[in-house]
């Protein structure tokens, strides 16, 4: 199956055409400054050189319509038609409390993310313009929702509650969400690969550290705590917001300088973390730079934000109560050595140690120590596509199940009282025969024909045994709070309850 990932911001499409049979990228590109004349087109097919272009994009419809106009093109495409496109995968940053995995996209959830514009409005506004293009440009065609909260989902209330009168978050939903869940997830999955264990037995601080940056705690593959809260403000330190801060400082700078409650709000969002304290960049690039070359405020500006990733990975190690590995990933975490190394410092007595040689190669495991540091790169467009190859693949089941028990019941409700009787004699004399045996039995002496699923229904129903299957409305139940026989619930209705 291919399939087209979709991530939608304020200005821009992001999008990577998978092919989810190998995994690999087809092509990939970006429509940036969208809502001009002077639109950007970058795209690279897997096949031959980048395209750019410069055109008008006046919205994100047409930026879409460009992209499977790029993807189809009959020069540089990478596919005959839209039809080859099997489903939409779409990055949604906030799902609130209603979702708790992936889900199918229906009139319901374009709702309810809808209804999650109040914690994201810089976001799902955005990502749900590119879900309503894809539906209005290639309709019919299948829509799956990967929300970045929704691996939090699982944080226990002792972690995601502020010690706010509770009425607050019972009214407005104040409480801690995180973010880049797409990503934590994903290199959570490969450290356990890399580790030779099972997820289920893995305990993992996962350091996503880019322009944004957060940290999570995963405790047998779920998460049980993250530092980003209610937005993407609070936690460590990054390239332009200042994460941890005393809240009593929003007021005093209200009053002292006379701010907005909006202008304080861009202050911490957009001219803080390494940009505010170096004064001059928020690149990780050239505050190691600057560092090297002797600039005190660069080197403040690493320092403080190595510092609070080792509290961090600190505080974490005694929320998991022991740990197995830390891993790095994201622009900074998968290419700056410097700051893997200056974040594990003085870490020694948690048994982490990190061997500079191998830390400076960008190997895969770089540390020393009993607890392993691992760089793994982060790829949120491929944890998409499988998600979305995930959600589809559970509705087909759920789907073929519902029409296997319709059948069933319509075979049962054919029987008459006495073909029932017979099925209940010929249990009785053999209880201990397989269901196969049975059901040739009651074909060759009564003529009564069942499939070995449907006997055991009616037996079921019967009440000669206990049932051993839930039935699909059950099993759907079952997904919306988690229960799903997989590794992570999936349905069109995953949410937490």
């Amino acid at each position: 199956m291919k399939v087209l990932v979709l991530n939608c911001g304020s200005s821009s499409v992001k999008f990577q055409l998978l092919d989810m049979d190998t995994e690999t990228a087809i092509a990939k590109g970006i429509v940036e400054k969208i809502g001009t004349s002077s639109a950007i087109l970058r795209y690279t097919p897997h096949t031959g050189r980048g395209v750019k272009e410069v055109l008008e994009v006046l919205d994100h419809e047409t930026a879409i319509e460009l992209t499977i106009k790029t993807l189809t093109h009959s020069r540089y495409g990478v596919i005959a038609s839209a039809d080859e496109i099997g489903a939409i995968g779409h990055r949604v940053v906030h799902g609130g409390e209603r979702f708790a995995d992936s889900v199918l996209i229906t009139r319901e959830v374009i709702d309810e993310i809808r209804e999650c514009i109040q914690f994201a409005p810089l976001h799902n506004p955005h990502n749900l313009r590119g879900i309503e293009a894809c539906a209005a440009l290639m309709p019919g065609k299948d829509q799956v929702a990967v929300f970045d909260t929704a691996f939090h989902q699982h944080i226990p209330p002792h972690a995601y509650t502020y010690a706010l009168p509770m009425a607050l978050y019972r009214k407005l939903g104040i409480r801690r969400y995180g973010f880049h869940g797409t990503s934590h997830r994903h290199v959570a999955g490969k450290a356990a690969e890399v580790l030779g264990k099972p997820l289920a037995e893995c305990r993992l601080i996962t350091c996503h550290l880019g322009n944004g940056a957060s940290v999570a705690a995963v405790k047998g593959g779920v998460s049980v705590d993250t530092s980003m809260g209610f937005t993407p403000l609070e936690g460590l330190v990054m390239g332009t917001r200042c994460g941890d801060i005393d809240p009593a400082l929003v007021p005093y700078l209200m009053e002292r300088e006379g701010l907005s409650t909006k202008e304080v709000d861009t202050l911490m969002n957009k001219y803080s973390g390494l940009l505010g304290v170096s004064e001059t960049t928020n690149d990780m690039r050239e505050i190691i730079a600057g560092a090297d070359e002797g600039n005190e405020q660069h080197q403040l500006a690493l320092d403080i934000f190595c510092y609070r990733v080792r509290k961090y990975i600190g505080a974490y190690t005694a929320v998991l109560g022991g740990l197995d590995a830390v891993v790095f990933t994201g622009g900074i975490g998968e290419n700056a050595a410097a700051v893997r190394l200056k974040a594990c410092e003085g870490l020694d007595a948690l048994g982490i140690a990190v061997d500079e040689k191998r830390n400076a190669a960008n190997e895969t495991t770089i540390s020393t120590g009993p607890v392993k540091v691992l760089v793994i790169p982060t790829n949120e467009e491929l944890a998409i596509g499988r998600a979305t190859v995930r959600v589809l693949g559970h509705m087909l089941k759920v789907k073929s199940e519902r029409i296997e028990e319709e059948a069933i019941n319509a075979k049962l409700a054919a029987l008459s009282e006495q073909d029932k009787a017979q099925v209940a004699i010929l249990w009785s004399d053999n209880k201990d025969a397989g269901l196969d045996y049975l059901v040739r039995q009651l074909q060759r002496d009564h003529s009564i024909s069942l499939t070995p699923r449907a006997l055991e229904v009616l037996l079921e129903r019967m009440g000669l045994v206990e049932a051993a299957h839930a039935p699909p409305d059950e099993q759907a139940a079952a997904a919306k709070t988690g229960g799903a026989a997989s590794d992570e619930a999936t349905s069109t209705t995953a949410r937490k309850k």
